[in-house]
């Protein structure tokens, strides 16, 4: 027999995080605790109601599969008994803790994925005028990849800002899906000089005309476009040749480790992506971050606080979790 236990946490952010359609200044997550054998595993997702999720309707998901669970049903038959997700990612996330500890094994092991080595994170810099943006960047000096959120008005008065003010930095320029369709090419052209690594969603995700110059510079990156394996095919047609993984969008590290596979063979640039959450979410997308090209893990770094034994920051570096955290 198995038990399950969810709970909702809060942590504030610190100051404001905003984007192009939101402004958060405290992060509302949800813990899954599963136990079994005197032994529990934990994981966490971050509603999103981007994808119309909330913490109550995720605990809502969870709890039409109590029985199963139970009843002890194991990981393999979550993606079978709901859809890909937040509420799916915490219990998978959940079961790997679970089936690591019943083991006395780390997961990278029972997933066959690669050692865990410290990674380099970018660091994401909120929606915000030019001359605060650039500000935030140069106080950002240990980071070498910001990730700066923009919107349609002065979003590209604010990635030149930055740029001035951070030569030395590459940068992701994540929209939110705020910029009209119409301009991105001449979005692109004005960046295509600069240390741009990726344009991420840069149009709503329900957008189906293909780019022109897919293979241009800089690369579109999907992001609100791309939640499961199914959607790959389209995106690459569209014109997308980069993509972020989020296990709150694919529904936790067992989808996780096949979408980024595929993806990869594929031939799209892989971004880790996560996100604002505690370091219980980021260890499961830590170990699958090891096959990414590009790293955005930061997260609890966004926080006034984290949950204990939580990951280690290191200037850009982000060091493997701990056992005591997770898996």
């Amino acid at each position: 027999m198995q038990t399950l236990f969810n709970t909702v946490q809060n942590y504030p952010v610190k100051g404001v995080f905003r984007i192009a359609r939101d402004t958060k200044t405290q992060i509302d997550v949800v813990e899954a605790h599963i136990g079994r054998g005197g032994l529990t595993g934990r994981g966490e997702c971050r509603p999103y109601a981007r994808y119309d999720e909330t913490p109550d309707s995720v605990i809502s998901q969870i709890e039409t599969i109590r029985p199963q669970i139970e009843s002890g049903a194991q990981r393999s038959a979550l993606q079978d008994l709901l859809p890909a997700g937040a509420a799916r990612n915490a219990l998978d996330c959940a079961f790997w803790d679970l089936e690591a500890k019943a083991a006395d094994r780390p997961v990278w092991t029972l997933a066959g994925l690669p050692p865990p080595q410290p990674l380099r994170t970018a660091f994401t810099l909120s929606l915000d005028t030019p001359e605060a943006m650039a500000k935030a960047a140069k106080s950002a000096a240990q980071y070498k990849v910001l990730k700066i959120k923009i919107g349609r008005k002065d979003g590209l008065d604010c990635a030149k800002a930055i740029m001035t003010a951070r030569p030395d930095a590459e940068l992701i320029v994540d929209a939110n899906e705020a910029l009209d369709p119409n301009e991105l090419s001449v979005f692109r052209h004005e960046l295509r000089d600069w240390p741009v690594l990726l344009i991420e969603q840069p149009v709503r995700a329900g957008y189906i005309d293909a780019f022109n110059n897919p293979d241009a510079l800089p690369i579109l990156c999907a992001d609100e476009a791309l939640h499961e394996q199914s959607d790959l095919a389209r995106l690459w047609a569209q014109g997308y040749r980069a993509v972020n993984i989020k296990l709150d969008k694919c529904g936790g590290l067992t989808a996780g480790i096949c979408l980024m596979r595929e993806a990869k063979d594929m031939g799209f640039v892989t971004m880790a992506g996560c996100m604002v959450g505690s370091s219980l979410a980021m260890a499961p997308m830590f170990l699958l971050a090891q096959l990414a090209d590009i790293v955005d893990l930061d997260g609890p770094a966004l926080l006034s606080r984290d949950i204990n034994h939580g990951l280690k920051y290191k200037k850009d570096l982000v060091f493997p979790p701990s056992p005591e955290l997770w898996g």
